[in-house]
Order: C-alpha cells, then structure tokens, then sequence
C-alpha cells in the first residue's frame, strides 16, 4: 500500500508530456524502413500513413510544408526508409514519426509496383492503339506542360521558333514531388475545358506536349500516376509526350498519342519546317502552273485543228435542220395512215 501511496501522481497532459519528452530527447532522428500502409491525403495538405512490418506499425504524418520535397507520393504497398523525428500525440495517446524524407527501400519495389499498375490499366484498355489520336500536321496553337525553369522549355520553343514559328501556351508544373501528379492532371484538363476553349482571348490547342528531364525512376515516378494517366486518355487534344531520356518509359508515354524520345523531338514531331514547307509548296505550284499550261497549249492545238470545220456550223446546221423538216414532215404523214389503216381494221 505504500508503494501506492508513493507513487507519483500526474494530471493527463503532465504524463503525456513527460513520455513525450523521453521518447523526443531518445530518438532524436532517426530511419525506420517499413511498407506504407493506409496512406490518406485530406484537404489540410498535410500526408497521413502507417509504416508496417510484420509484427507491428508505426503512425506517420508528413506535414505540408514537407510534402513537395519528397519526390515519391506515398502508395499503397511501397517498400521505403523514412527519416525523421520520433514523437507522441497525446490526442490519441500514440507515437509516431514526423517524416522529412522518404527514400525507396530498393527499386525493384518500386519496378514490381510499376509492372503491377501497368498491367491494370492495360487490361481497361488504357494504352491501347485504337484510342490514340493522330497528330495534326499543321497545328495553330501547342500547348506545352512542363516546368517553367529550366533547359526543357528553353529547347522546346527554341525548336518551335527555328521550326515554325507558332502560337505557345505554357502551364507550368512541378515535374517531381508529391504534387507534381495533381498539377500535371488539372493542366491536361485545363485544356480541355469548355472555359478554356470558349475564352475569346484564346483558341484551344490543337496539341499538347507533355516533358521533362531526365532522371532515375524515383524522379520519374509522378508520371507513372493513375490520375495523370486517365487524364491523358479522357483528353480531346492530342497529347506528346517527352518525359526522360529515350531508355525512360513511363506509363504517361504509353497513355500517350505520340511518344517523342526526347523534348525536342516532340517539338520537331508538333511542327514542320517551315523552310522545307514553303520550298514543298512553291515546287508544287511551279509543276501546277507548268501542267496548267501545257494543258492549254495542248487544248489550243485541238482547237485550231477544228476550226475550219467550226467555221462552217451555220451551213451544216441549216442542212441539218432541213433534213429534220423533211423527217418530221414524213413522220407525221406516215403516222396519220397508220393510224387509219389500224381504224379501218378495228371498224371491220
């Protein structure tokens, strides 16, 4: 009973404050590697998940002002390492890990999951050839979705101007990172929106190219995303797509109506050139012009052949003419003893 009476008596919030203590100053940062179970996104911006083993898991939260440094969106089944500080929340008398990083546990998880996803979406139809639009030939506006800094837009439009110098719209997007998948999305539906094509400052674009970078496939990953995959193929504008380099495949490449190995040869495969267009045309009109003439000449030839005969129409058409009084002077004759010979014959 003294032991009891002894022991130190604390209020809720003194106890949880006091493991919280002893847990933070024991482990301060540190790595755990586990499966992400149970991931959930809620409008706070902030990632939610268990990290799971075997035998147990750990709650973890990834806030909001972190969520754009990590380039992999928490699935599902993904094998990972997360860094971070350990603490408590009282509210729910649990710990958990405030995660700052999520490194891939190996690639090969993240190959499985890409063959695993792969397979899903081809077996509805999603890379189908048959649902795949043609690219224009001579669009009047491209719409590019990309990241606004760096080397990858610089060599689209550089493409563009050398090429056929054209109408460009540019959406700017993350390329990596948790949100790059959302943002890429809703510039692939903004195209396509009714607002968009109906605002009279602007025409719709008659394609869309889609690139990026190089880069491993964790930094490529965003564009293995099931949301940017279905908006590709619901997309009335036909999309190009350019992520990586040409050893890279995404499933946004085989979703797409075009895969360009590179950014610019997706800029080179949106327009032609317009040096080699103008010459093409210029050509074809020399050759129209040449054959129209010759027709002519030809035609002209003809005509001076029939031209003494044409001279005297008038004569032949009077000689016509009278041979035509003649027969229908005749017919008329011949016709009315027909018709009595046949009434002579009814009457008897």
């Amino acid at each position: 009973m003294d032991i009891i009476k002894n022991a130190p008596l604390y209020t809720v919030s003194e106890f949880s404050n006091s493991i919280k203590k002893i847990v933070e100053e024991n482990f301060q940062y540190i790595r755990i590697k586990g499966e992400i179970s149970r991931p959930s996104f809620p409008q706070s911006g902030h990632i939610y998940f268990n990290l799971k083993d075997q035998n147990g898991f750990i709650s973890a939260v990834i806030w909001k002002y972190n969520s754009f440094r990590s380039p992999l969106k928490p699935e599902e089944g993904l094998e990972v390492i997360c860094s971070g500080k350990i603490t408590t929340f009282s509210g729910q008398s649990k710990y958990q890990i405030i995660v700052d990083k999520i490194e891939l546990e190996g690639e090969g998880a993240l190959l499985k999951l890409l063959e695993e996803r792969k397979k899903k979406l081809s077996s509805r139809g999603f890379f189908d050839e048959k649902f795949k639009k043609d690219i224009p030939f001579l669009p009047n506006n491209i719409a590019v979705i990309t990241s606004p800094s760096g080397a990858v837009i610089e060599d689209i439009l550089y493409i563009l101007k050398e090429r056929f110098p054209i109408n460009v719209y540019i959406w700017p997007v993350s390329v990596q990172g948790e949100n790059a998948s959302n943002e890429i999305s809703k510039a692939i539906q903004g195209f396509n929106d009714e607002r968009f094509k109906n605002n009279n400052n602007y025409n719709k674009p008659d394609v869309i190219i889609i690139a990026r970078g190089g880069g491993s496939l964790e930094d490529l990953w965003c564009f293995n995303d099931e949301e940017i995959v279905r908006s590709i193929f619901e997309s009335e504008i036909p999309i190009i797509s350019a992520i990586g380099h040409e050893t890279d495949t995404t499933l946004t490449d085989l979703v797409s109506d075009y895969r360009a190995p590179t950014p610019t040869a997706a800029a080179e495969k949106s327009v032609p050139v317009y040096k080699d267009l103008k010459f093409k045309i210029e050509n074809l009109s020399s050759r129209l012009n040449y054959a129209i003439n010759n027709k002519l000449n030809s035609n002209n030839k003809t005509l001076k052949t029939f031209k003494p005969i044409l001279s005297h129409l008038e004569q032949l058409m009077v000689i016509k003419s009278q041979m035509l009084d003649i027969i229908s002077k005749d017919f008329n004759f011949n016709f009315r003893n027909f018709i009595y010979e046949k009434n002579n014959d009814l009457n008897h």
